[in-house]
């Protein structure tokens, strides 16, 4: 089935979607997270994923890497927030089992807007002198052309393969309301695919409504939708439903083991 040409189909054909080796690009845990989906790649078994948290990640970063589908991370961080540390990402970095490359929340943004426009790099100032110049070969310090003397740091752009993320609902033509939730945006012009699980499908036109345009990405950027309700479990989606606490921290709790995080996975269907 397909809305104005954006196919949509189940979760597990999205996920199928998602090749190994693949640049995936993300959210950040307090946005619109693609949880089932990332449970649907994890069955699949997709592997050697380079991993582009927006600019950072937490259980679905944690879940990917400890199922051994990331080779590659980039981000400004993984961490479960108040419930500490991410324990299959710090073991896999103990052991070597992925490669980290160390970013800045406005380096990863700086990085995907240059390919939003289409750019080879954009220049980005507050990265001169700290350790990630000697860290990132990638970063190169340049002088600033209009202006003799001033010293500024350019990054290459930043083009991931998916943006995948979860949204509230899509209408019938293929555009996704995503709200304030602007990094999506952004995420989803510079990717060369954009994969959105939705809560549900309306029979609406976003693009009709002032109201709801301007918090909608077009389908234009959509390659394809998957209905999945409660698709950001446990995770929360705004003004839908909370973060699923408990659940968390049994996650939390489980996966500072290798054989706790496999029950896991085995447990809630990944």
């Amino acid at each position: 089935m397909a809305f104005g040409g954006v196919p949509v189909e189940t979760v597990e054909a999205l996920a199928a979607r998602v090749s190994d080796g693949a640049m995936v690009a993300v959210p950040p845990d307090y946005s619109f997270v693609a949880m089932a989906a990332t449970r649907a790649m994890i069955r699949r078994g997709v592997r050697d994923l380079h991993l582009l948290a927006v600019p950072q990640s937490g259980i679905q970063a944690d879940m990917l890497i400890g199922a051994g589908c990331v080779a590659i991370v980039e981000t400004a961080a993984v961490s479960l927030g108040e419930l500490g540390a991410a324990p299959r990402f710090t073991a896999a970095l103990e052991n070597g089992a992925i490669a980290i490359r160390d970013s800045t929340c406005p380096a990863i943004h700086a990085g995907l807007q240059a390919s939003e426009k289409g750019l080879p790099f954009m220049p980005l100032r507050g990265l001169i002198g700290s350790d990630l110049m000697r860290v990132r070969e990638d970063w190169k310090e340049s002088e600033n052309p209009f202006e003799q003397g001033d010293r500024i740091t350019v990054l290459p752009a930043l083009k991931p393969d998916i943006a995948l993320f979860h949204a509230p609902f899509a209408d019938r033509s293929g555009n996704i309301w995503i709200g304030r939730r602007r990094e999506l945006v952004t995420m989803a012009h510079a990717a060369r695919a954009t994969l959105v699980t939705v809560e549900e499908i309306r029979d609406i036109d976003l693009m009709r409504d002032e109201a709801l345009a301007g918090g909608s990405i077009p389908a234009l950027y959509v390659t394809a939708i998957a209905n999945a309700p409660k698709g950001a479990w446990p995770l929360g989606l705004a003004g839908h439903y909370e973060a699923d606490q408990a659940h968390l921290a049994g996650y939390a709790a489980a996966a500072r083991s290798r054989q706790g995080f496999d029950d896991y996975l085995a447990e809630h269907g990944a």
